[in-house]
């Protein structure tokens, strides 16, 4: 199965989906994490499985693209959590003197638990920044895709390296800009948002 082939389905997905995230991202996390975890699979699949049967190509890029669905929704609240530990043990280590000694494992635990459950209460604004700049991002890519541009094409098939920002901004200056207006509109629709769940 050549890459090339998924190159109009995936750009479609990343339009519709990053429009979807940037103003509904908060409201729609688990279904976002799900669409993309499962672009992602199948991305991942057409990489690596180039060379099979179509069968066998077929079962590898959907059982691939329900693997990376599963895997990003188990990861949502697992990477708040450990977001929150990290910054938890970065703020210990920079207030606590060395005249003192180390801390203690059970001070670490402890600071670590509150950063992780601190991480988990503000996930809203943490989730309403991120689903805005990521789905600004996807959905610039998928219509760039869509309409010719060769770097934003290369992104549909797995090669995320030409595009910003990965590539210098001095390169992709328009883009960068629309990213971030587009993300800016986002992060306001989204946070007068009246809706809470997530």
């Amino acid at each position: 199965m050549a890459s090339v082939s998924l190159h109009v389905p995936v750009a479609i997905i990343l339009l519709a989906g990053g429009l979807v995230s940037c103003f509904f991202g908060y409201r729609l996390l688990r279904v976002l994490l799900a669409v993309y975890g499962f672009v992602g699979g199948i991305v991942l699949a057409v990489q690596f499985g180039g060379d099979l049967e179509l069968w066998a190509t077929v079962l590898l890029t959907i059982g691939a693209g329900l693997a990376g669905a599963a895997l990003a929704i188990v990861a949502y609240l697992a990477g708040v959590a450990l977001l929150g530990a990290a910054a938890g043990a970065l703020a210990l280590n920079a207030v606590w003197t060395s005249e003192t000694g180390e801390p203690g494992l059970w001070v670490l635990l402890g600071v670590c638990l509150a950063g992780a459950l601190a991480a988990l209460v503000v996930r809203r604004y943490v989730i309403i920044i991120g689903t805005s700049f990521t789905g600004s991002w996807a959905a610039l890519v998928g219509g760039l895709a869509l309409a010719g541009n060769s770097a934003a094409a290369a992104v549909t098939t797995g090669d995320v390296r030409q595009m910003y920002p990965l590539a210098p901004v001095d390169m992709q200056v328009g883009f960068a800009v629309a990213w971030f207006v587009l993300a800016a509109v986002a992060l306001v629709v989204q946070f007068r948002s009246r809706h809470k769940r997530v």
